[in-house]
């Protein structure tokens, strides 16, 4: 009975290992994917007071990872990048508008986009993570996936305000 409980012991700590080991894969992928920012933003409706609803693309090779990114990619794309609006709705720029911030405020931005950051206090998914067929295509030996989500940008540029990272709108020029 010694044994067998001794060789159940060790399976379950093996297979353990392995989830753990496999989980570590993907996370470094995803922060390698991320790492880059490759993502296109575009605007889809006016969310809410204070709000955007945009439509979030990014890249990888496991189609799981992109819909997990898009949401650092929003938030990043609304700090550093901001999107061109379309007939009804219209764009927005930077909330930075020095394009060194990111490198001269890493300090601040690399633990704000680590897993789990601040940053998922300003963005949720809007439809579940649930992606359309025609936002999942294959481009390549990776996916485009297109994920519309929401960034609350008042509380997103309050809080940037907050800790000096940028300039608040009435500080004068």
């Amino acid at each position: 009975m010694k044994n067998v409980l001794k060789k159940i012991s060790l399976l379950l700590v093996i297979i353990i290992s392995i989830v753990t080991v496999t989980n570590a894969q993907a996370k470094r992928k995803a922060d390698k994917d991320t790492e880059t920012w490759r993502y296109e933003i575009e605007v889809v409706q006016t969310g809410t007071q204070g709000t955007y609803l945009i439509k979030v693309w990014s890249y990888s090779k496991k189609p799981d990872v992109a819909i997990e990114q898009a949401k650092k990619n929003a938030v990043h794309g609304v700090i550093f990048k901001g999107f061109t609006g379309k007939s009804t709705v219209p764009g927005q720029k930077a909330l930075a508008t020095n394009v060194n911030l990111e490198e001269e405020k890493a300090d601040f931005f690399k633990p704000f986009f680590d897993d789990g950051g601040k940053y998922m206090k300003f963005v949720s998914l809007s439809n579940d993570g649930a992606v359309a067929a025609e936002d999942r295509m294959k481009v390549g030996k990776e996916y485009k996936v297109g994920v519309i989500v929401s960034v609350n940008v008042s509380a997103l540029r309050k809080d940037l305000e907050d800790a000096g990272i940028i300039k608040s709108l009435n500080s004068g020029f």
